[in-house]
């Protein structure tokens, strides 16, 4: 059966620091709704209501243009290995930019990524667990280097160019901030 929490619990961080993957859920006032994968090396809590993600380019940033309009936000987790367990953080998230002071104080949270663009923050007020039984068994293998040697290749002036191009406007038109 399900558990609510208004924190972070010691367990709860771990069960987030062993998992390889991750998903976030947003939505505009109207438009389409957004659930967005996540992987590598990416995510950290900050303490017991706060987490932060480095957000690296992808082909939208639909999840930037949702936060500009409504910044709640929802973050879930599956164990696909172990014990069944599915973890979701409620919350409101803030997004900063390399422009922002913010980021300054953040990055060095995480490891250096090509093409790192936003880091999004959250303060959490609900923390829900479920049975997760019915998640299916998957085993991970490694991380994709894809992305990372794209971003590289290109460098941050082409980087920067794709972001202008690609990733400043939502698929449903809206800003990203970017």
């Amino acid at each position: 059966m399900g558990k609510q929490y208004p924190a972070i619990s010691a367990d709860i961080q771990a069960f987030i620091e062993q998992q390889h993957v991750f998903f976030v859920g947003t939505a505009a006032a109207d438009g389409r709704v957004n659930i967005s994968p996540k992987g590598q090396d990416t995510l950290r809590v900050l303490d017991a209501n706060r987490v932060a993600w480095l957000n690296l380019t992808g082909s939208g940033n639909e999840t930037a243009a949702h936060l500009l309009e409504v910044n709640r936000i929802t973050l879930m987790w599956c164990a696909f290995e172990g014990k069944p367990n599915i973890l979701r953080l409620y919350g409101t998230a803030t997004v900063y930019h390399p422009r922002d002071a913010e980021w300054a104080e953040l990055l060095p949270l995480f490891p250096p990524l090509p093409g790192s663009r936003q880091i999004v923050v959250v303060a959490v007020d609900l923390v829900q667990t479920s049975c997760g039984m019915a998640v299916p068994f998957f085993e991970y293998r490694a991380e994709r280097d894809e992305l990372n040697d794209y971003m590289e290749q290109r460098g941050p002036e082409q980087v920067a160019q794709y972001w202008h191009n690609r990733n400043a406007r939502s698929i449903d038109g809206k800003p990203t901030g970017i």
